[in-house]
């Protein structure tokens, strides 16, 4: 009777009282309605986070698996439908049409996509055989046109039974509860869910080319053989359409598991793999198998896919496959109706290797047509933004903090600087030190600060010698060779750009709550800037306006990404690349005042550190007009107005880059360093110059005067 969908043993539940009332409960309700879609959410609500997590599930809700199945293929067909109108034989061929449409989901689940899927294009058919006065007629469309992988054995079965049960509800639904029950029993034992790891199946072997048939046994988890029926495919034409939502795991919360599994898909076509999210190995097989069979596919992923330095990584490679993006949504929140619901931050990219289809974009659920859709998910070009080590504009050069490397023993807490600086001789080696924490949220810490010319009269001083002889042997013991060739200069860091010159410090990461990129002018004659953020030595006024603007934080957004959910700054990719129009002297001095009012706005709040200053829910009016006002300003030389938004101002940014990378001369794209000393090249401002920044500013940054 059940064609084997519930074959093998199982052991029985043990049963308390208040366990079987609630089965007798549920034995007494409707189950004839039941939506089939609804297991996910089932067996979501009753897993762990931890086996969540093993499964690599995320259930989701209809509209949400729309937004993936609508542009993918049916919108196409509804469109088909309208078409037709009551013209039989136009209606006719959109059946035969749909009858040998594949839809493949490479990690089923429960199979929601599977089953909204098959309901939608039943639908379809329905209104057809109305029109055509055939409502009496059975499906064409059969269900094991609708295949999945799925990893372990329990959620393929749910998917599997999930089918069965859409299939019931839909011939109930067009053609009576008569002739569905007719047809309902006995099951039939095809199986058309693969129990697998999907990213070591070969998906053609789910989804064969036209005229290729393939027969399948399928494994579980640990690559053993299931008890599980032969799957026999035979491709006899028709559309191929992958979706799906996969595991999206990042780099650092890949199990053993996955890490061997990116490995398979990646080591031999990319050298750092190791930097994808899980999701992305999904994608490129996707798009192999678009390429091989051409198949359309639409799956969602993570919006790190279409961030930072994961772009130059993985576009390429898709790139490579012949594929282009034929629709997209940008990033908006999964969710579903479990009780634990897995929202994350998402995108959809579906994948076409056709060049001429229209290309639709989707930004909260609003389409738009556009020419091309590029890997950032906007309107433009297939470019790829890479790391530089000149910058494309003509401000200052950005370099990394300063790395000490030392097991602590060069950094002071303030306490220990206190101690410190009873020793008689300590007090001129002892600098404020300054990373990404001690700027944002006012914390105090400080190093030893130990020029070459003065390390003999650092190392009088008895207390700073031994922390020298520390730092030697830490140096020594290191596994790195960075450590261990600066061991030969254990008084000072191992890479040290710092200069005694005004100075920008930038965050590496920061909260995503901010509207800017929160950054500091500091004096770099008492403040040494950390590795936890980046600096700009000989600083302007200038830089500073242009980094604290809200077209350089959407910049940074899209071409950056993203550390978990806080911002990423990157001085290669974000500052080095970030397109500035062509600047007129009357330009600097409108932007270098904007950034005075800025740290003037700062000033005004004094103690307020900046993590209080940038709240959105709560941050100063005047600083608040003083960003507006430099928004304006910069805003202005760009195009001559106020952008609408974020997607406008990256439009123009990259329309910009495009034009900048295309001039001749421009350097390529590259990594940047410092010399063998680990002191960074470039040129510093004149004295002139830096006396007349730093002269206003124990009057604009409260950080001066602690």
């Amino acid at each position: 009777m059940n064609g084997g969908l519930f074959s093998g043993s199982a052991s029985v539940p043990r049963f308390n009282r208040m366990a079987r009332t609630y089965l007798l409960h549920a034995g007494t309700l409707n189950w004839n309605q039941i939506n089939p879609d609804i297991f996910g959410s089932m067996i979501q609500a009753v897993a762990d986070d931890e086996e969540r997590g093993a499964l690599g599930t995320h259930y989701t809700s209809v509209p949400n698996i729309l937004k993936v199945l609508n542009p993918l293929f049916l919108d196409d067909l509804r469109a088909q439908l309208e078409a037709a109108g009551d013209n039989k034989v136009k209606l006719l061929n959109l059946r035969k049409r749909m009858a040998r449409i594949r839809v493949f989901d490479p990690a089923c689940g429960s199979g929601n996509f599977l089953v909204i899927a098959y309901k939608q294009m039943r639908e379809i058919e329905g209104e057809i055989n109305r029109r055509r006065g055939e409502s009496h007629l059975g499906s064409e469309i059969p269900l094991t046109n609708f295949r999945g992988i799925e990893l372990r054995d329990f959620p393929a079965e749910i998917a599997r039974l999930a089918l069965i049960i859409a299939e019931f509800q839909c011939d109930v639904l067009y053609r009576g509860q008569k002739d569905a029950l007719a047809e309902f029993l006995p099951l039939s034992a095809e199986n058309w869910i693969v129990c697998g790891n999907a990213l070591r199946l070969d998906w053609l072997s789910i989804c064969p080319p036209t005229g290729t048939g393939v027969k399948v046994t399928a494994d579980d988890l640990f690559e053993t053989p299931l008890n599980q029926t032969e799957i026999d495919f035979e491709n006899e034409g028709g559309e191929i359409y992958i979706c799906g939502n996969p595991p999206y795991q990042g780099s650092v919360n890949q199990t053993a598991l996955q890490k061997a599994d990116m490995a398979l898909v990646f080591s031999s076509i990319l050298e750092k793999y190791k930097d994808l999210d899980y999701v992305s190995a999904f994608l490129y097989k996707a798009a192999s198998h678009n390429r091989r069979t051409q198949s359309s596919s639409a799956l969602v992923a993570t919006n790190s896919v279409v961030q930072g330095e994961q772009v130059s990584l993985l576009w390429p490679l898709i790139y490579g496959q012949q594929n282009h993006i034929g629709f997209a949504h940008t990033s908006f929140k999964w969710s579903n109706l479990a009780s634990n619901n897995a929202g994350v931050t998402c995108v959809v990219i579906g994948l076409t290797t056709d060049s001429r289809k229209k290309r639709k974009l989707f930004t909260e659920s609003v389409a738009r047509d556009v020419e091309e859709i590029g890997p950032y998910l906007l309107p433009m070009p297939e470019i790829i933004v890479e790391k530089r080590a000149e910058a494309l504009h003509g401000l200052s050069q950005m370099d990394y903090g300063n790395k000490p490397s030392d097991g602590g023993h060069l950094i002071l807490s303030a306490d220990e600087r206190v101690q410190l600086l009873q020793v008689p001789g300590a007090s001129e080696f002892i600098r404020r030190y300054m990373g990404a924490n001690e700027f944002i949220n006012s914390e105090q810490r400080y190093c030893i600060w130990i020029e070459d010319s003065q390390r003999s009269a650092a190392e009088a001083v008895e207390e700073i010698a031994r922390r020298i002889r520390l730092v030697m042997e830490t140096r020594r013991m290191s596994k790195g060779s960075q450590a261990q060739k600066a061991a030969g200069f254990p008084h000072r860091f191992v890479y040290a750009p710092h200069r005694d010159q005004v100075c920008i410090l930038i965050p590496q990461h920061f909260s995503e709550r901010r509207q800017y990129v929160t950054v500091g002018l500091l004096d770099g004659r008492g403040q040494v800037i950390a590795n936890s953020a980046s600096a700009i030595y000989g600083a302007t006024l200038l830089d500073f306006a242009v980094l604290s603007s809200r077209i350089h934080l959407a910049w940074i957004d899209a071409v950056c990404g993203k550390l978990e959910t806080r911002y990423r700054y990157s001085n290669t990719l974000g500052w080095n690349t970030f397109p500035v129009p062509l600047l007129t002297e009357q330009n600097k001095a409108d932007l270098t005042r904007c950034a005075e009012n800025i740290l003037l706005a700062r000033e005004a709040h004094f103690p307020a550190t900046i993590a209080d200053l940038y709240d959105p829910e709560s941050m100063p009016e005047n600083l608040r007009q003083a960003h507006e006002h430099n928004d304006e300003v910069l805003e202005r030389i760009y195009i001559g107005r106020r952008f609408k938004n974020d997607t406008e101002r990256l439009e123009k940014l990259f329309d910009l880059y495009t034009k900048m990378m295309a001039k001749p001369g421009t350097a390529k794209a590259g990594k940047g360093g410092a010399d063998q000393e680990g002191r960074s090249k470039g040129s510093s401002m004149s004295d002139k110059v830096v006396q007349g920044v730093l002269a206003p500013l124990p009057r604009l940054h409260p950080l001066s005067r602690r």
